[in-house]
């Protein structure tokens, strides 16, 4: 299991000045402001946030290739990095693979010679007689569906196969822990699409401990078994990825993660985990809340808009229906979008493209109780 604590990475202003601690000489740019998170062994653990959160110094940090400025990082019973106690373990001794977002493939050698390279370079008395070298380039090769290309050379892979010849070059050393730097960015969206699932399969069924980087939010939903969400050097949440989705604990995660339509809200009734909140359109009644707020708190209601059911008829005595007019909508192939105008307000469905309401029409539409979430007000 990889641990990694208190995680800070910092740098010197644009002055160049340097800062010293206490001294309120210059300032200091936190990249990385102090994260904690576990990756459990045969877990594919997703780093997500938007370009500058700091996923990728993070990933950097635990790889050794970056020198945090606190915290501490251990892999099993093995320090990798603690600011205390002055360790800093060289990148080649910490036993991880790595993917790029550039596969960094030697175009002068064979797909076979790319993958046994990391071996072929050990240190004698850690290399492998050529023998094993083979058989295990051979085994990785196989996984990964490459074996019939040992031979060939590397630049007359297709895209996907180069990605999946840089997997099987960070495989082939058998690494604890394996880090993927967005490592699909490069393929266009049908082959991104496919590799996704490739990507899980090989991480399934080879048991891989991976920490896999990406801004994606659906990359993330379909790989990962659980995400943190980064947002300006902070992790804001982490979840499971229905968990992170159905629940977001902030407004960010909310927005980051697909879609939602927001309405600031005062409490007015706690019963359990059910809040009622009034809007200024209207009440809303959310059940399953996990973080039940006091009366009178202002709080922010997120709705998804796949979670919002249109109607042109009421459908009378349930909670959480309103009315409203179709001020616009947009097809866009498997689903429609229609935007709904309840006074000033405007609120997005997202239909079964079956359903399609032309704007200026009459329509209700309600919301389950157990689909809205409350998250705090920032």
């Amino acid at each position: 299991m990889l641990t990694v604590e208190s995680l800070k990475k910092s740098y010197d202003d644009t002055s160049g000045r340097k800062a010293k601690r206490g001294s309120g000489a210059g300032t200091r740019v936190y990249a990385v402001g102090g994260v904690d998170f576990e990756v459990h062994d045969g877990e594919l653990f997703t780093l997500l946030g938007p370009s500058g959160c700091g996923k990728t110094t993070t990933l950097r940090s635990v790889a050794g290739l970056e020198r945090p400025t606190e915290g501490r990082v251990t892999l099993g019973g093995k320090v990798l990095y603690d600011h205390k106690q002055g360790i800093n373990m060289r990148a080649n001794r910490r036993g991880l693979g790595m993917v790029f977002q550039s596969y960094a493939i030697w175009p002068h050698m064979s797909v076979f010679k790319n993958v046994s390279f990391p071996l072929d370079v050990l240190p004698r008395g850690k290399r492998p007689d050529r023998k094993e070298i083979e058989d295990r380039v051979g085994q990785v090769l196989d996984v990964i569906e490459l074996g019939a290309y040992a031979s060939r050379p590397a630049t007359k892979l297709s895209g996907g196969q180069q990605q999946r010849l840089a997997l099987a070059r960070a495989l082939v050393t058998r690494p604890e822990l394996m880090l993927l730097d967005e490592p699909l960015s490069n393929l266009d969206a049908k082959l991104r699409e496919t590799m996704r699932f490739e990507l899980k399969r090989l991480q399934r069924e080879l048991n891989l401990t991976a920490i896999y980087v990406t801004h994606d939010q659906s990359e993330a939903l379909v790989m990962s078994n659980r995400i943190a969400v980064m947002n300006q050097g902070r992790i804001e949440q982490i979840g499971k990825p229905r968990e992170i989705y159905t629940k977001p604990a902030t407004r960010f995660v909310a927005e980051f993660i697909g879609t939602s339509n927001f309405m600031e809200a005062k409490v007015v009734s706690v019963k359990g985990d059910e809040v009622q909140a009034d809007t200024a359109h209207g009440r809303m009644v959310a059940r399953g809340v996990e973080r039940t707020p006091a009366i009178g708190d202002t709080v922010l209601i997120s709705i998804r808009p796949e979670c919002v059911d249109l109607s042109r008829e009421p459908r009378g005595d349930v909670p959480n229906e309103w009315s409203g007019t179709i001020r616009n909508r947009a097809f866009m192939g498997d689903v429609v979008d229609h935007i709904v105008g309840v006074g000033d307000l405007e609120i997005r469905n997202r239909s079964n493209p079956n359903l399609s309401i032309p704007p200026g029409t009459e329509v209700h539409f309600t919301v389950a109780p157990d689909k809205v979430t409350l998250v705090p007000v920032d």
